[in-house]
C-alpha cells in the first residue's frame, strides 16, 4: 500500500502599502516607523520583498494641516491578519498621517518569490533642512501672488515678447508695395 503525502505549499497574497509622514520628523525617527512597519508585517507571517522611499512630496491637498510629507511603499507577501496588523500599528503613529493598502493578488506561492536583499533594507529618510526649501505663501499656493518662475517669464502689461504689431505691419506694407512695383504681365506683349 502506498499513501502519497502532498507537502504543503504555503499560499500567501501579494500586498501593497504607501504611507505618508509627516516632514518635520528627522532621520532617526524615520527609521523607527519603517522598522515598526517591518516588524508587524513579519510579526503576522508576512515577508517583506521590497521597501521604498519615494521622497518629500507636496501634498494634493492639507492633512493633518500639512502640505508635504514623506511617501513610503512597502512590498510584501501576507497571510490573512498582516494588513489589519500593519495598518493597526500605522494609525497608532503620529507621525503617519495617511495610509493605503492595496491587494496586488491572490493564492501566491511564497516558494517562488524571490526576493533582492537590497530591496528590503530598511533605510532611512534623507531629510533636507527646512531652510534648503523656499516654502510659499499663503498668496502663492492660492495663487493669488506673482510668483517669478524661471521658465516662464511674463511681460509686464501692454508689453508682448512677440514682434510690435507696428512691425508686422510695416512688413506686409513693404511686400505689398514690392509687389506693386514689379509688372504682371497681362495678355501678349
Amino acid at each position: 500500500m502506498t499513501v502519497d503525502v502532498q507537502k504543503s505549499v504555503k499560499r500567501a497574497s501579494d500586498y501593497e502599502t504607501v504611507f505618508i509622514v509627516r516632514p518635520d520628523i528627522d532621520a532617526d525617527t524615520s527609521e523607527k516607523i519603517i522598522s515598526r512597519a517591518v516588524a508587524a508585517i513579519e510579526q503576522t507571517g508576512g515577508r517583506l520583498t521590497r521597501v521604498e522611499s519615494w521622497g518629500r512630496r507636496r501634498l494634493a491637498y492639507p492633512i493633518a494641516k500639512q502640505r508635504k510629507g514623506f511617501y513610503l511603499y512597502l512590498r510584501y507577501l501576507g497571510q490573512i491578519g498582516t494588513v489589519a496588523e500593519l495598518e493597526r500599528n500605522l494609525r497608532m503613529m503620529d507621525t503617519v498621517i495617511r495610509h493605503m493598502s492595496v491587494l496586488l493578488a491572490k493564492d501566491i506561492d511564497e516558494a517562488a518569490v524571490t526576493v533582492d536583499p537590497e530591496e528590503v533594507k530598511v533605510r532611512r529618510i534623507e531629510v533636507a533642512d527646512a531652510e534648503d526649501e523656499a516654502e510659499e505663501s499663503f498668496e502663492a499656493s492660492l495663487g493669488l501672488a506673482d510668483v517669478e518662475r524661471s521658465s516662464h517669464h511674463h511681460a509686464p502689461r501692454g508689453e508682448s515678447h512677440a514682434p510690435a504689431a507696428s512691425a508686422v505691419a510695416a512688413e506686409a506694407t513693404e511686400d505689398a508695395a514690392a509687389s506693386a512695383e514689379t509688372p504682371t504681365p497681362v495678355g501678349d506683349a
